[in-house]
C-alpha cells in the first residue's frame, strides 16, 4: 500500500517542483504608491537576474526615483535620487536579451544605451506588450533583456504608469510628484 501510494504521489511532486522552480527569486520594490513584488529568471538570465540582486542587497535602489514614466510603454527607475542626482553604479553587465523572454505587460527589463552591453542599474516595468524591445523584432537586432515579470502590484504599476509627468532638463517624463523607491529587499 505504501508503495502504490508513493507512485500515486510522484506525480503530484514532480508538479509542484515545476509550479515553483528553485530559481525563482522574488524582489519586493516598497514604493510611495505601494508595493511591487517581482519574480526573477535566473535560469533564462544568471547574470542580469545576478546584477539586480546585488544592487537590491547593496541597498542601491533604496530612496530612488522612477525618473522615466510613459503611460503607454513603460516605468523606469534605478538610477536617480528625488534631486536628480544620479547614482554610481558598478561596470555594465553583458546583454541577455536572446533568452526567450519577451516584453510584454508585467515583465521586467535592464534599461541600456545605444550600446547593447551598457546595462548596470537602471531597470524598466512594460506595461503593455513591448515587443519591439525583444531581440528578434528589434531595430538594433539586440533588443532589450527581460528578467522577471512582476507577480503582485500590478495595480500599483498602473497607479505609477498614470502619474502626471513633465519635462525637466534631460528628463522628458519626470513625474511631477516623485514616487520613491522606499526600500527595495529580496523576499524570504
Amino acid at each position: 500500500m505504501l508503495k502504490l501510494l508513493s507512485r500515486s504521489l510522484l506525480p503530484l511532486l514532480a508538479a509542484a517542483c515545476l509550479a515553483a522552480p528553485a530559481w525563482a527569486q522574488k524582489v519586493r520594490l516598497a514604493t510611495s504608491v505601494g508595493d511591487i513584488v517581482v519574480e526573477l529568471d535566473a535560469e533564462k538570465a544568471p547574470k542580469t537576474t545576478d546584477n539586480f540582486l546585488r544592487y537590491v542587497k547593496a541597498g542601491h535602489y533604496d530612496g530612488l526615483i522612477f525618473h522615466r514614466v510613459i503611460e503607454t510603454f513603460m516605468i523606469q527607475a534605478g538610477g536617480y535620487k528625488p534631486d536628480l542626482g544620479e547614482k554610481p553604479t558598478r561596470p555594465p553587465i553583458p546583454l541577455e536579451s536572446a533568452n526567450g523572454l519577451a516584453n510584454v505587460r508585467g515583465s521586467i527589463a535592464m534599461a541600456r544605451t545605444g550600446d547593447p552591453d551598457s546595462a548596470t542599474s537602471q531597470f524598466f516595468i512594460n506595461v503593455v506588450d513591448n515587443p519591439g524591445l525583444d531581440q528578434p523584432n528589434a531595430r538594433d537586432g539586440r533588443g532589450y533583456a527581460v528578467f522577471g515579470k512582476v507577480v503582485e502590484g500590478m495595480d500599483v504599476v498602473d497607479k505609477i504608469r498614470s502619474v502626471p509627468t513633465r519635462p525637466q532638463g534631460m528628463h522628458q517624463n519626470l513625474p511631477v510628484t516623485p514616487v520613491i523607491i522606499k526600500k527595495a529587499s529580496v523576499e524570504k
